[in-house]
């Protein structure tokens, strides 16, 4: 077997961990099966041991595979979980009146969001868990700024952090003005009853809209310390916006850990798409 130079040079470690790469994607080594050992490859790709052993570190870096201690090398697999984060309403309830505003848990995408996880994790067979917790702290400048607040104004944070069948999944953060959440449930050190989507009903502020930003970046130690990824896994990081008639209501940042998360969204009718 030979490693293709391709149109660029690059090192042939590389290139032998592009050719790993493909033989993965294709399948040839189930999870429960180890890869050839390092002997094992330096004969097929007629490669010095060296090589081998960088182009397996390419890879256990980027996470992919993982060295286990006298059992050999394997494909690290974390179970994936497709996350809807946004799809089109749902149709209007019966009975609704013209005009009446739909509330959050009949809107697919603006439904409370616990209950959204909760069935994805139902419809996947797997466990789903949260720790909770509520911070006073300084706004962060982008936060600020998406709240019409000046930097370092007070707000209020509430934090969820998933874990799927005990495995790091997901840091939630809500960010509210201090305002809104005076005098609220949402100053409370424990999930609300409801969510505290029945809190800001309460208080007139339906979220009638939102809008969503995601990237991808490396994470910080803490972050790399909690989620328990490879040293090349990133974070995908949405930042939501939700907005009544009035102005915005709410900052909404949730990191997840790219190998084990995809964000679903759903644009225009997909009625035809649900039926059987």
């Amino acid at each position: 077997m030979t490693i293709s130079s391709g149109s660029v040079p690059s090192p042939k470690y590389q290139r032998l961990a592009a050719d790993l790469r493909r033989r993965i994607a294709a399948g040839e080594w189930p999870g429960d099966t180890a890869l050839p050992v390092e002997s094992e490859l330096e004969q097929q790709y007629g490669v010095a041991r060296n090589t081998v052993r960088l182009a397996v570190d390419v890879l256990v870096n980027e996470g992919r595979l993982v060295r286990l201690q006298g059992k050999g090398t394997f494909l690290r697999e974390h179970p994936v979980l497709d996350h809807r984060a946004f799809g089109p309403p749902l149709a209007r309830c019966t009975g609704a009146a013209a005009g009446e505003p739909v509330l959050p848990a009949q809107r697919d995408g603006l439904a409370a969001p616990s209950e959204v996880y909760n069935a994805e994790a139902d419809a996947a067979g797997r466990a789903l868990t949260a720790e909770f917790e509520m911070l006073i702290v300084r706004a962060r400048v982008d936060v600020a700024e998406r709240l019409g607040l000046r930097p370092g104004e007070a707000v209020v944070v509430r934090r969820q952090l998933r874990l799927m069948d005990r495995e790091p999944y997901s840091i939630e953060e809500s960010h509210y003005r201090a305002g809104v959440a005076a005098g609220t449930a949402l100053m409370e050190p424990d999930p609300v009853p409801g969510g505290d989507e029945a809190v800001l009903a309460a208080l007139g502020r339906l979220e009638i809209g939102a809008v969503d930003q995601v990237v991808a970046r490396m994470p910080g130690p803490e972050e790399a310390q909690w989620f328990q990824g490879g040293p090349g896994i990133p974070l995908l990081v949405q930042t939501r916006v939700t907005y009544d008639r009035r102005g915005p209501v709410r900052v909404i940042e949730t990191r997840y850990s790219a190998d084990r998360c995809r964000l679903v969204y759903g644009l225009g009718e997909l009625t035809a798409r649900q039926r059987p």
